[in-house]
């Protein structure tokens, strides 16, 4: 069933996706090498409850943390712990809230200092994906005119998309219908209509789409151990455009001009 939400429910949902994005931007205040995962899972934590909301990967089917902290070939589900960050490396950053009964959702992918160049382009290309994807959350599309866009922008610059992992519709509940690969066919799927909100979550790979899971059963990684870039939003599907609930705005005001 996918639930049509109203405009008193979608701006609840826009408070608690605005708590997620603040509170990216509190960690992105602290990624730098030596700094380690546990580190920005706990400060995370802290603040969202600061906020009267509650961190809502932790517990999720026993997930340990409060965000998913994700490092180089790691593509999403990372485990956050005593990884002490270094410089060059990446990390995707995904965060849940649930705050007045509703969730937000979003994700994004930092560097820890200097980074390579052409990594740097495959994060810039993933983020520009997921706007790719979120042009086509609008009325009368599909659910697989996103993933074609999405699929389309990066497999053309020689990236590959994770099969395994995709986005959802977001409400009540962290995962709710329709499913929302990163791949698909025009004109396939589950017709889009005013009222759905979804996060759209590119997860694109420098080398193949491969992906295995480690031995703690949460941290997807890519299988030729290349990077992996991850970049999320939660929207709300209007006729126009798609209205986007969740920012990467406070997080750019604390990078500067090292945002991606």
């Amino acid at each position: 069933m996918i639930y049509l939400k109203t405009d008193e429910e979608i701006e609840l949902l826009r408070e608690s996706n605005l708590l997620v994005s603040r509170t990216l931007a509190e960690v992105a205040k602290l990624i730098r090498p030596g700094c380690t995962t546990k580190q920005l899972d706990i400060t995370a934590e802290q603040f969202i409850r600061d906020n009267n909301a509650i961190p809502a990967f932790l517990g999720y089917r026993d997930f340990p943390g409060t965000l998913c902290t994700s490092v180089n070939d790691q593509v999403v589900h990372g485990v956050p712990g005593e990884y002490v960050l270094q410089e060059g490396d990446i990390i995707s950053i995904d965060c849940g809230v649930l705050k007045n009964g509703f969730v937000g959702d979003s994700a994004y992918t930092f560097c820890v200092g200097r980074v390579a160049p052409e990594v740097i382009t495959l994060l810039k290309t993933t983020k520009e994906a997921l706007y790719a994807g979120i042009e086509m959350a609008v009325p009368g599309k599909r659910v697989g005119d996103i993933g074609y866009a999405v699929q389309e922008y990066c497999e053309a610059r020689g990236y590959s998309v994770v099969r395994e992992m995709i986005g959802h519709g977001v409400g009540k509940e962290l995962h709710e219908k329709p499913d929302i690969p990163n791949y698909g066919n025009r004109g396939s799927g589950a017709k889009l209509a005013s009222g759905m909100v979804l996060a759209i979550e590119p997860m694109i790979n420098m080398g193949n789409k491969q992906i295995v899971i480690e031995k703690d059963e949460w941290t997807a990684r890519t299988k030729d151990r290349k990077p992996s870039a991850h970049f999320e939003h939660s929207v709300v599907v209007r006729y126009g455009k798609a209205d986007i609930l969740s920012t990467f705005e406070f997080i750019e005001e604390v990078l500067g001009d090292n945002a991606i």
